[in-house]
């Protein structure tokens, strides 16, 4: 179908005569790509090794195949960018930050985007970007990046390269490019944008590859997305981007949303309730139908439609394949994305020696075996002379089986522990690096807990217990790809690294490092090929014998994740079940959901993410040196939980049970006591989504949430002095009632917004008595 034929099928499907609605002209949205060809002062892409330094080592990104023609349209955002790419082999393509200022054509924008990367691995390097506005005003962005590259795939960009140049060679982890996406102020005109300054090579400097302004009206579709994900009956959810570039907020009955093209129904039409200036929201349309080619998007809004058209647009399920490109289409599910918070169980034989040193020495408790077989520069807590002084020298890290005895384990305990804290989702270690399986792993090793210590299918029991008393709750599975020392990995061995210090999968016998004697692998049963005979049966195992609902892969090298994951997908799809793999099952394409540790975000993330983090300080599994009171009280629970959700993110808390199954006592108490909050203000938490304009005043410790029907203001700091002032333009409007969350108090706040769009909110002295932890105000949209 033409476009000409999309536009009178719109015109007769919606014109007056047919429903009563008044359809208007197309809105006009675009991007406004700007050319950065002369502020470029670095080369980051070659065509062999040594030809282009994009970061201090002399390293560089392939030459991409994409954007030959010198442009790229992002594929989540639809934002169309004048991307250089390969320029030969002395032109430079990109520009380091260096406090530069960029002249803009004069405008009123609604957004900035930009394609950004840091170039020191490990490193995350952030800088505040200044727009100057035609008034002499100016408003802040921090612009931030992940590394350009990283030993797992922590964190996935949206350009996405299959390996990188190193000075003299090729090395296959993937390389990334990242787009990050800024609000612009209302009814302003753009007339500059000052980059950060980031020229320290050893912190990491911030690359800008394009930097795009969008462009539109009142409100406007910025782009139309095609999910792979089923909705009810069949039907395909496709998601659409609205921009509100105007004055004034879509409010009252709210905008319907739905899409026209050839063979296609709209079977269930989006819907936003409240939508106003510079703010930007993205809803899904349930469709039905196969079409290739242009199509309409309607927006019923006050009585009148408008419509835009989007060119080459591919609508229909499509099966899974082990194609990369095809793989990329997954994300994670509506479930995961809801969940918000879930509970992970680091629990193996590593539990009985269960120890790491104490902070600030501390290490993961649960890499006993590798560090104490002597590893000097990495060994900074000291596990060498722990394990002599305390286990002598004969002892071997298989010794250790006989004491993991799971003698207490509760199942039931444990997942009403989870689900009373209000954890949505757990994940347990099913095998860690130890290569000791708490499954039952088949004829792949008997290296397990059905064989040894407990003797029993800790995994099967959890499970079951947890669909048999908390069948809400979903169950995730935690699979180490490698093994330290199963000399079957030895073909596949790798160090993260090219330093002494480097953690190592060396896939070789482990050696006592006091005797020199090679230490057993109990319950090895060799195999011809590691990863076609031991890991991807194991997973598969864990896919289809346990029905698992999260694969959560961990230290992802050498893998069989393609075929594993096209064959999982399309076994859920026909069983209408939502399953997810998280980023370190190997391939970038596969990676559902972003999972960094220890760590959070400043600002909001497109792409969805979770956190992960022990209790303890620093360490997963059981350690014995850590003292109760430096465990994760409630207080530090609740507040991560709220900024790592306004941010889109999940929050996954570990907690690392001793060798006999009991949960150390501070943190079952301080899980315990969250619940309490998490419970009474669970509208604000789950089911929720982030705010486009900004996750966060960071200055007054505020937070923010949203659903369709209502605004969450998430104050980490008590409210003082009888009120609460909150620097950023709220959704509020006159008819609206603003309320606090959590409390046995519902009568409506008194609130004020003053000249510059910043909101007050009188807050009685007794009622920021009634709460802790995080106080919540909740706008509903009533007007």
């Amino acid at each position: 179908m033409t476009m000409s034929e999309v536009v009178t099928l719109v015109l007769l499907a919606w014109g007056t005569q047919a429903s009563g609605l008044l359809l208007d002209a197309p809105s006009v949205a675009k991007s406004v790509p700007l050319d950065l060809t002369s502020y470029f002062n670095n080369k980051a892409f070659g065509s062999y090794p040594g030809e282009a330094a994009f970061d201090p080592l002399g390293q560089s990104y392939a030459a991409p195949a994409l954007a030959t023609n010198g442009s790229y349209t992002s594929t989540s955002k639809g934002i169309s960018y004048l991307f250089p790419g390969y320029r030969g082999s002395s032109l430079p393509d990109n520009v380091i930050c260096k406090d530069q200022h960029l002249a803009v054509p004069p405008a009123q924008y609604f957004s900035a985007s930009f394609l950004v990367a840091a170039d020191v691995e490990l490193e995350t390097v952030s800088g505040n970007v200044t727009f100057g506005y035609s008034d002499n005003t100016t408003s802040s962005f921090e612009l931030r990046s992940e590394p350009w590259w990283a030993f797992l795939t922590i964190n996935r960009g949206e350009i996405v390269l299959p390996y990188r140049f190193t000075a003299n060679g090729t090395n296959y982890n993937t390389s990334h490019v990242f787009e990050v996406t800024a609000a612009l102020e209302t009814g302003k005109r753009l007339a500059s944008i000052s980059l950060p300054l980031t020229t320290n090579t050893t912190t990491g400097r911030l690359h800008v590859f394009a930097i795009s302004l969008w462009q539109g009206s009142h409100l406007a579709v910025q782009s139309v997305r095609p999910t792979q994900q089923s909705g009810a009956n069949g039907t395909q959810l496709v998601e659409v981007t609205l921009n509100n570039a105007g004055s004034s907020c879509v409010s009252g009955a709210g905008a319907i949303v739905s899409l026209r093209a050839a063979n296609i129904t709209t079977v269930e039409k989006g819907f936003i309730r409240r939508l106003c200036p510079d703010d930007q929201k993205r809803v899904v349309l349930a469709v039905s139908g196969t079409h290739s080619g242009p199509v309409a998007v309607i927006i019923d809004y006050d009585g009148s439609g408008q419509w835009q058209m989007f060119s080459d647009v591919e609508l229909g399920l499509s099966r899974w394949t082990s194609d990369l490109t095809n793989l990329a289409r997954h994300e994670s599910p509506q479930w995961y994305n809801d969940a918000k918070f879930g509970i992970f169980i680091h629990w193996g034989p590593y539990s009985v020696p269960a120890w790491g040193n104490s902070t600030p020495h501390e290490s993961y408790a649960e890499w006993f075996w590798w560090y104490s077989t002597h590893h000097p520069q990495a060994d900074s807590s000291d596990f060498y002379d722990y394990r002599l002084r305390t286990f002598g020298p004969d002892w071997v890290y298989d010794d250790s089986f006989k004491n993991y005895t799971a003698s207490n384990f509760d199942a039931k305990g444990l997942v009403d522990l989870f689900a009373d804290a209000g954890a949505k989702y757990f994940v347990l270690t099913t095998k860690h690096h130890d290569g000791f399986a708490n499954f039952d792993a088949g004829n792949t090793t008997n290296r397990s807990a059905l064989h040894y210590g407990p003797k029993r299918d800790l995994l099967g029991e959890l499970f079951e217990a947890a669909e048999t008393y908390r069948p809400t709750l979903h169950r995730g599975t935690y699979f180490s790809l490698p093994e330290w020392f199963n000399p079957d990995f030895g073909p596949y061995g790798f160090a993260q690294l090219d330093s002494d210090s480097s953690t190592t999968w060396p896939g070789i016998i482990a050696r006592n490092p006091y005797t020199g004697l090679d230490e057993p692998y109990t319950g090895h049963i060799p195999v011809e090929d590691f990863v076609a005979d031991l890991m991807v049966p194991q997973m598969e195992i864990l896919a289809y014998n346990y029905s698992t609902a999260i694969m959560w892969c961990d230290c992802g090298a050498s893998n069989g994740t393609a075929d594993f994951a096209a064959k999982w997908w399309n076994e859920a799809r026909a069983q209408n079940r939502d399953v997810t793999i998280n980023s370190r099952c190997g391939i970038a394409a596969a990676a559902d959901f972003d999972t960094p540790e220890y760590t959070t975000f400043s600002t909001a993330q497109r792409r969805k993410w979770e956190s992960n983090e022990g209790m303890d300080p620093y360490s997963y599994g059981y350690n014995r040196a850590t003292a109760s009171s430096a465990y994760m009280n409630a207080t530090t629970i609740v507040q991560y939980l709220a900024d790592i959700v306004s941010k889109n993110g999940n929050f996954l808390l570990d907690i690392g049970p001793r060798a006999d199954g009991t949960v150390v006592e501070a943190e079952a108490a301080n899980l315990r006591e969250a619940e309490k909050w998490i419970h009474s203000h669970a509208e604000a938490i789950f089911n929720t989504t982030y705010w486009f304009v900004t996750p966060e005043v960071a200055e007054s410790n505020i937070r923010f949430t949203q659903t369709d029907d209502a605004f969450y203001i998430l104050a980490l700091d008590k409210p003082t002095n009888g009120s609460l002032f909150i620097d950023a333009p709220v959704p509020v409007l006159m008819g609206d009632t603003v309320t606090m969350v959590g409390i046995n108090q519902t009568a409506p706040l008194k609130w004020k917004i003053d000249d510059a769009g910043s909101l007050t909110i009188a807050v009685p002295e007794h009622y920021a008595e009634l709460d802790e932890y995080c106080w919540v105000f909740k706008v509903d949209y009533l007007a």
